[in-house]
């Protein structure tokens, strides 16, 4: 199933055609792309009886963030061993978490203002959240999965790594500095939802490239974790990490300048396109 915000609107593809989700389904979903995930598991039977499956055949208009609202938002540092060696750090026991604040998420038209002259990028898988989680095991980590998305960690390094200790969540949560989309997938229409090929482009050079099966901590291992501590809840967003390959570990430094796009792929997902602007 695919399931899309489109201009503020649920939506999924049902028998290849775009459906308006609180049309078809008399009233019973609202509109809202943010509340279904409090209906999940009733809205993916609904999806399932009215044949609600197969990729879009084409990118429509309007996209919005998958999950607009969240009401946590974590990322992942660390989670890729090539990330980890070229960051000149170790290999963390447990995930390195932090948050991005659910002010800065935003959806694959919006235009992020690039904010000083040290701001990264990190492509990154996301899932999102479809049922409460409490003390989840690995084994059944993917039972609490809405679906899957792409996203953009960018990151203003100098705010991030300025103090001592440094200010990750803030560094990370400028508006705008969380895009992710195009749409959700659920794990079902994936070959393997646990080994994709994700690459990120910058004006169409290639910057980044990995695959998810090379993460440290595995979604499923990621919900255990998180939810060993806190309640992870519908439409809650997992930034999982990224791999090797962002700027501030290059020699020299790249970071991101106005007028730039980027590019993020995820192979059975799509592509998020970021427009990078300066100030408004």
């Amino acid at each position: 199933m695919y399931v899309a915000n489109i201009r503020g609107r649920l939506a999924t593809w049902v028998d290849g055609k775009l459906a308006d989700v609180e049309q078809v389904s008399g009233g019973r979903f609202g509109s809202s792309p943010a509340a279904v995930y409090r209906r999940w598991d009733e809205f993916r039977a609904w999806g399932d009886n009215v044949g609600a499956s197969g990729s879009p055949a084409e990118v429509p208009s309007g996209l919005g963030a998958p999950s607009p609202a969240p009401r946590q938002t974590f990322g992942i540092g660390l989670n890729y061993r090539d990330h980890v060696e070229e960051s000149g750090l170790e290999v963390p026991g447990f995930p390195s978490t932090f948050c991005k604040f659910a002010s800065c998420i935003v959806g694959p038209e919006d235009p992020v203002e690039v904010v000083g002259n040290t701001s990264d990028w990190e492509v990154e898988l996301v899932a999102v959240i479809g049922r409460a989680a409490h003390n989840a095991k690995a084994d059944v980590g993917w039972d609490y999965v809405a679906g899957l998305t792409i996203g953009q960690d960018l990151s203003e390094r100098t705010r991030q790594l300025a103090d001592s200790p440094p200010q990750f969540s803030l560094g990370k949560s400028f508006p705008g500095y969380g895009p992710t989309g195009p749409w959700l997938v659920t794990p079902d229409e994936l070959t393997d939802p646990a080994d994709l090929p994700l690459r990120c482009f910058l004006d169409g050079e290639k910057v980044q490239e990995s695959r998810t099966s090379q993460l440290i901590f595995s979604v499923p291992q990621l919900i255990e974790a998180l939810s060993s501590i806190v309640t992870l809840l519908p439409g809650d967003i997992i930034f999982t990490g990224t791999p090797g390959g962002v700027g501030a570990a290059r020699s020299p430094q790249r970071f991101l300048r106005p007028g730039q796009t980027l590019v993020s792929e995820i192979d059975g997902i799509g592509q998020l396109t970021t427009t990078l602007v300066g100030p408004s």
